[in-house]
């Protein structure tokens, strides 16, 4: 399978682009600066884009099979992910190929709330909100084109570097909880939920989540 990163230096990038060459993918990791080539996998197919211009986007995903958005937009600068979206959407469905897009659990319903979801909660950290907000705008807008075949993965709650056991559990709009309640994911995971659907597609134009 021909697999196309987009963010591909960044912390799930990168992990999502390891887990596709270890499965035997052709990866095709797709960068803004050049000066970050040497952050990305050995094995990679290092290219320069920008995933905000369509244009670039639809010339960069031409003959593959699976696009993957695993942008992230620096502190400040959290509604590039609405114009991401929209040229990542446009670039795909241009190109032929199947979206994958690594969004956020902002707008997950938290069990037993009565519909509260995460970006709700009395306790959710006011230094996330902005890209919380951000990602749901991203969220809609995946759901508002009529064109992709894209799919959006929230993840769990609690995101963050760990390691690589395979192993997780399926959600679609509500938080993926253990039994104590917790939500969270290894980025390593994350990426490992993420080529399983590039490789066996179970969700066509909606959002789902995955946890422990």
């Amino acid at each position: 399978m021909r697999i196309v990163v987009f963010g591909a230096a960044g912390s799930v990038g990168s992990r999502v682009v390891a887990e596709a060459l270890s499965r035997g993918h052709e990866v095709t990791a797709v960068v803004r600066d050049p000066a970050r080539f040497g952050e990305l996998p050995a094995g990679a197919a290092a290219r320069v884009g920008d995933a905000s211009d369509a244009a670039v986007v639809a010339g960069l995903s031409t003959g593959q099979d699976v696009v993957i958005g695993a942008t992230r937009p620096a502190p400040g600068s959290e509604r590039e992910l609405v114009a991401v979206a929209g040229a990542l959407l446009a670039g795909a469905a241009t190109a032929g190929a199947r979206l994958l897009v690594v969004g956020g659990a902002g707008s997950l319903v938290v069990p037993g709330t009565g519909g509260a979801t995460v970006v709700d909660a009395p306790d959710f950290p006011p230094s996330w909100r902005g890209i919380a907000l951000a990602c749901n705008d991203q969220l809609a807008a995946c759901r508002a084109d009529t064109r992709a075949d894209w799919a959006y993965l929230s993840p769990a709650a609690l995101l963050e570097p760990g390691v690589r056991t395979g192993a997780y559990r399926l959600g679609a709009d509500e938080l993926v909880v253990d039994a104590d309640g917790n939500s969270s994911i290894s980025m390593e995971d994350l990426a490992v939920a993420l080529i399983d659907e590039a490789e066996r597609p179970r969700h066509h134009r909606t959002r789902f989540t995955v946890g422990y």
